[in-house]
């Protein structure tokens, strides 16, 4: 039978930590503030509403992926594969969707309903996280190792099926709907609004729900968790599964965007995901961490790169900025933790 801590329990290790990551949370919430005020001051035009929408409304996908990152994450468990996943599934839904006889193969598809191509695409990116879930839970792969490599298996898939190119021919009318359908009255696309609902339900999970605490208890003290009668191989396999299914739809979301299946797509994005979390207090090691701090995680990594984007620094010093500021939020977390409970 399993046994979760009650709430109502005298105070002890578990309401420490839950303090903790409140405090961690508020701390993020406060230098994401800082960081928009101060790129305010020294990018000329950058404090205007349509900047402050953007930081959301462009970086929706990273978004997104990091509510699964960070679940696995908070559970002790990597996923690199995201971004491979992105790309795989968004290139099934074109090859399902696209006509058949077609004048070339890149223009020639499955000639499937849309439903169908995205119910075919979902499972695609289910397959990895199933694959996932097999090694690291059956066979105690570590996750770090599992997840690359199922990164670079999806993407090469994607680039079997795109021939190292892309498929943006042939589509149905409705293929492009999903990815570029704007809410009346609003500037703000289906995808952001979806992110937002995700949110929503991830953080309600995380705070409200067994589901929530029990991969907390799985990160942070894997001992009490098995003890406590916790199926930690089914938890675990229900998380990869969510991960591989966020970032499905990312994939479909994207490839409705742009009316085109690119292997190349999502490169990267897993680095992103993982930054957003870390920027978001989430502990590298499990049992730390929540979807509100990921979130304004991302709002620092955006400030940040819009701001160098701003000042006309190269492409290439972002990349030397996103590890900047993944060295000081691991440092700044291991600070004020320490000076908070001394």
């Amino acid at each position: 039978m399993t046994v979760i801590p009650d709430a109502t329990a005298p105070a002890g290790p578990r309401d420490r930590r839950a303090g903790d990551e409140t405090f961690i949370t508020a701390l993020v919430g406060v230098v994401a503030v800082a960081l928009f005020v101060a790129a305010s001051v020294l990018v000329p035009n950058f404090f205007q509403p349509l900047t402050m929408l953007n930081l959301v409304t462009n970086n929706w996908a990273v978004i997104t992926l990091g509510v699964g990152v960070t679940f696995l994450l908070v559970s002790g468990n990597f996923d690199l594969s995201v971004g491979g996943v992105v790309a795989l599934s968004g290139v099934l839904a074109v090859w399902l969707a696209q006509s058949s006889g077609g004048p070339n193969p890149l223009s020639s598809g499955l000639g499937l309903p849309y439903w169908a191509a995205v119910a075919g695409a979902l499972a695609g990116a289910l397959a990895i996280g199933g694959l996932n879930a097999l090694f690291v839970v059956r066979l105690s792969v570590p996750s770090i190792i599992v997840t690359l490599g199922t990164m670079m298996l999806a993407r090469g898939i994607a680039q079997v099926v795109t021939q190292g190119s892309q498929r943006n021919t042939n589509l149905p009318p409705e293929f492009g709907v999903l990815g570029n359908l704007v809410m009346p009255g609003t500037s703000v696309k289906l995808p952001v609004v979806l992110m937002a609902i995700l949110l929503i339900v991830a953080i309600f999970v995380e705070r409200k729900t067994i589901f929530g605490r029990i991969t907390h208890l799985i990160g942070a003290n894997p001992v009490a968790a098995r003890l406590s009668g916790i199926d930690r191989a089914r938890h675990l396999t229900q998380l990869y599964l969510l991960s591989a299914t966020i970032a499905g739809l990312v994939g479909i979301l994207l490839a409705s965007e742009f009316k085109s299946g690119l292997s190349s797509r999502g490169t990267l994005m897993e680095f992103d995901a993982l930054v957003v979390a870390l920027l978001g207090g989430v502990a590298i090691a499990g049992g730390f961490g929540s979807v509100v701090g990921m979130f304004f995680g991302a709002i620092i990594l955006a400030v940040v790169t819009t701001a160098a984007t701003g000042l006309v620094l190269s492409p290439d010093w972002q990349f030397i900025l996103k590890a900047v500021a993944v060295f000081l939020a691991i440092l700044t977390q291991t600070w004020a933790l320490t000076l908070r409970n001394r």
